[in-house]
């Protein structure tokens, strides 16, 4: 890289979502692919959660098997799921990586919490707010006597996990106005996705940060995840990125922060182009306050392009 891209300062990190979904084995290739991405020098792997792979399970193995590399779940949707389990899987998680875990909640959807659960979206923020109390109660103290509108968490016999004596920190995949207060006020950051410098700059970031400081909380984490990837074709490559974002833009809450972001379609926020380009898109998210930059979908366009991709960010990561 030229000495003449910007750089983005040592008080921002970059990291990778890593999707191995379609490999012979999942496991064996996400570790194999973060071993690449530390060797880059990136400084975080990220992992969604869909109905395939558990994440907590897939941070923890590749935590413990590359270490010095931060892991993360970005992110487990509160529906479906109970604070109780979730915090013995983060708290294994920690234990496992020595500290390096992070644990990134969603509300999810409407389509996939009905769809897939067969559970009814409703209170949808509540539920959250909810969900945090509790498992902040479990992940720091390792018991909980929470008894809210929706859920119960009670220990009658110690919940904690050895090894995970420094809590897990939460995170919440928030965008929405009611999300953004709730994050602040309960959680140590967001994990947006979709939404562009002005998003962030206009209407997340101070969001947020105005509800952690009224709450008395410290200044939140933004990590920002955004699809992008350096290559030669930059037109062939948005139009695949718009064929796989095309998803997220039947969701209210993209399509929200998409417009909010200036774009149109989900690929209009993709990061695609040149070393120059990306450098200078990263820079603009530091500059809008993310504190981490997270890039997806580097596989989109190949190999040569990931590892073209990845070289950067792990120069800028430096």
């Amino acid at each position: 890289m030229r000495g003449s891209l910007p750089t983005v300062g040592s008080d921002m990190t970059v990291g990778v979502a890593l999707n191995a979904a379609d490999a012979g084995n999942q496991i064996d290739a996400t570790v194999q692919l973060a071993g690449e991405a530390a060797a880059a020098g990136l400084r975080s792997a990220w992992f969604g959660q869909t109905f395939g792979a558990d994440s907590p399970q897939l941070a923890a193995i590749v935590g413990r098997e590359v270490p010095g590399l931060n892991v993360g779940t970005s992110a487990i949707p509160v529906f479906g799921r109970h604070p109780l389990l979730v915090s013995s899987q983060a708290q294994t998680a920690q234990a496992a990586t020595h500290g390096r875990y992070h644990l990134g909640l969603a509300i999810g959807t409407k389509l996939l919490t009905e769809g897939g659960f067969g559970i009814p979206f409703t209170r949808p923020i509540a539920r959250l707010r909810e969900f945090l109390v509790a498992l902040r109660q479990l992940t720091e103290t390792g018991t909980a006597d929470f008894h809210g509108d929706l859920l119960t968490a009670t220990t009658p016999v110690s919940a904690r996990v050895a090894g995970a004596e420094g809590g897990v920190p939460l995170l919440v995949a928030a965008m929405g106005p009611q999300a953004l207060r709730a994050s602040g006020e309960l959680a140590d950051g967001i994990l947006p996705f979709l939404a562009g410098p002005r998003a962030l700059a206009e209407h997340i970031v101070p969001a947020v940060t105005a509800a952690a400081e009224a709450a008395g909380r410290p200044a939140p984490r933004i990590v920002a995840l955004v699809p992008g990837v350096v290559t030669g074709d930059a037109d062939a490559v948005r139009q695949k990125a718009a064929e796989q974002l095309a998803f997220y833009e039947q969701i209210p809450s993209y399509a929200r922060v998409i417009e909010l972001s200036g774009g149109r379609r989900a690929a209009d926020v993709a990061v695609i182009g040149d070393e120059e380009t990306v450098a200078a898109e990263v820079r603009r998210y530091r500059d809008a306050g993310a504190t981490e930059v997270v890039f997806s979908g580097t596989e989109i366009a190949g190999d040569a392009d990931r590892r073209r991709t990845w070289a950067l960010l792990g120069e800028l990561a430096r």
